[in-house]
């Protein structure tokens, strides 16, 4: 097998497992969180929302950016790994006692009840067990054989969610979710070892870590910034309302993360790939980027506004009336997840020329933005009605929704800017599908005002919705619509 031909298997195999254990990971969150968020109290999950938002910054201090660096690496050694590897663990465990120590502060901070102390100092043993695995899992990367890490993953998750189910059922409370994290980083970790046959070295080497560090450091910097903007809204939540807000905004935030990082990762996964093979044929390169463009629309636009109509029946349908007081908090974050999706594909196609300085510009804007919004909006975050109680809280949200239009519209400006095509050309790509998108939703959304139960108010928004996007994208001769089928046929 020539080298292209075995890069090529490489990818797909590599692609294969990476998909499979993206939608086997999200249907197995997806019904263990159904099953825990119909036993356990609000309260609890505000309290575990709060003790994540420690965890995020731990997990990212552990891992420093070296197993991107390793990743990124030409030819690292087993020195290198060993390093890496013991770094990690050393890390993780400094981290530990400081946070073990700094863990009474969590009551002040959130308005918790001292509960979170003994949650929080077992909850955090989780990055410790998991950074025992990252250089294992990178060792696989490198290789392009994802399978075991798909496995483990999947494996991990049932497995967890047995405990967290069991433990609810039982009156375990928060602790549940505390002990299905721990299980399932366990039953990862072990797995990886006792199928990846690698050990480390006892070597520890300032040279690797030197090697590693620009690279690191980099790629550190960056996701700290994106950790910060994605954790700061539970820490202000948690800190101005309290423990049944935060499990609100969290239920709301995890629902709506899941069609917005799936859309992120299926849209724009493969199209920098695809960019770069095209980028000396100028021709070739502008229709790409308006045919992903407008591929992005035809997907983006439907799924996302047909989420938010549907919001109410959906959660009737899974959670009955519990957590109605996320359903609007949900509405905004998918609204959103509209401009997250755009920029993500914007920034495909801005690191397809080779202008990777201007993500970190597009990061330190969104959280510019996020910092001013958050000034403007925080004031009102307490404020609630016995209809809304979480009406402060949406005004929070509604202005971080206009940061992230405003960092959407950067990004496009920045893009026009790099790639032959004009801002007006990119936005001329979207109009088409809003349009489309608001004449098949109206009637869906009609039809939630009238009173049916949940599940036939959903089939018949869903089924009218679908059929009039589709149908009038083919009066319309839509041509994204027409590859979309031909592909789906094999043709």
């Amino acid at each position: 097998m020539s080298a292209p031909e075995s890069l090529k298997t490489g990818v797909a195999r590599t692609l294969k497992w990476n998909v499979i254990d993206r939608v086997a990971s999200q249907v197995l969150y997806a019904v263990t969180g159904i099953v825990l968020a119909n036993i356990l109290p609000r309260e609890d999950f505000g309290l575990v929302g709060a003790i994540l938002v420690f965890q995020a910054f731990a997990s990212l201090f552990v891992d420093s950016g070296f197993s991107s660096a390793l990743i990124q690496a030409s030819d690292p050694d087993e020195k290198d790994y060993s390093t890496v590897f013991w770094f990690n663990l050393l890390m993780a465990a400094g981290l530990y006692a400081v946070l073990f120590f700094v863990a009474p502060l969590l009551p002040a901070l959130f308005r918790a009840p001292w509960e979170i102390v003994p949650l929080a100092r077992v909850m955090f043993l989780s990055f410790i067990i998991n950074a025992a695995a990252i250089v294992q899992a990178n060792r696989l990367m490198k290789r392009m054989d994802v399978r075991m890490i798909a496995v483990s993953n999947s494996i991990g998750l049932i497995v967890s969610a047995g405990v967290g189910i069991a433990l609810a059922v039982t009156g375990f409370g928060a602790w549940a979710i505390v002990w299905q994290t721990i299980t399932l980083a366990v039953v990862k970790t072990a797995i990886l070892w006792l199928t990846g046959y690698w050990r480390p070295l006892w070597i520890l080497s300032r040279q690797s870590l030197g090697k590693f560090f620009k690279v690191g450091s980099g790629v550190m910097i960056s996701s700290f910034l994106n950790t910060v903007f994605q954790n700061i809204y539970s820490f202000f939540i948690g800190n101005q309302v309290g423990m049944t807000a935060l499990g609100y905004y969290s239920q709301a935030d995890k629902w709506s993360k899941m069609p917005t990082a799936s859309l992120s990762q299926v849209l724009t996964a493969s199209f920098l790939p695809a960019l770069s093979r095209v980028r000396p044929e100028p021709e070739r390169f502008v229709a790409a980027l308006a045919k992903m463009s407008r591929c992005t629309a035809y997907l983006l636009f439907p799924a996302m506004t047909l989420l938010i109509v549907m919001a109410e029946p959906i959660f009737h349908l899974l959670f009955g009336t519990k957590w109605d007081g996320a359903i609007v908090l949900f509405q905004i974050l998918c609204l959103r997840g509209i401009f997250t999706v755009l920029q993500s594909l914007y920034n495909n196609f801005i690191l397809s020329v080779g202008e990777a300085r201007l993500l970190v510009i597009t990061e330190v804007m969104r959280d510019a933005a996020a910092i001013v919004a958050i000034i403007f909006t925080l004031p009102y975050i307490s404020l609630s009605t016995e209809a809304d109680v979480t009406l402060g809280i949406a005004i929070f949200l509604w202005g971080q929704l206009a940061a992230s239009v405003i960092t959407w519209a950067v990004t496009l400006y920045l893009t026009a800017r790099v790639t032959p095509r004009s801002a007006i050309a990119y936005l001329a790509d979207l109009l088409p599908y809003i349009m489309l998108s608001a004449v098949a939703i109206a009637p869906a959304w009609l039809m939630g005002t009238l009173k049916f139960t949940p599940a036939l108010t959903l089939a018949l928004q869903g089924i009218t919705a679908l059929a009039l996007y589709t149908g009038i994208c083919a009066l319309t001769g839509s041509r994204i619509q027409r590859d979309a089928l031909a592909y789906l046929r094999g043709r």
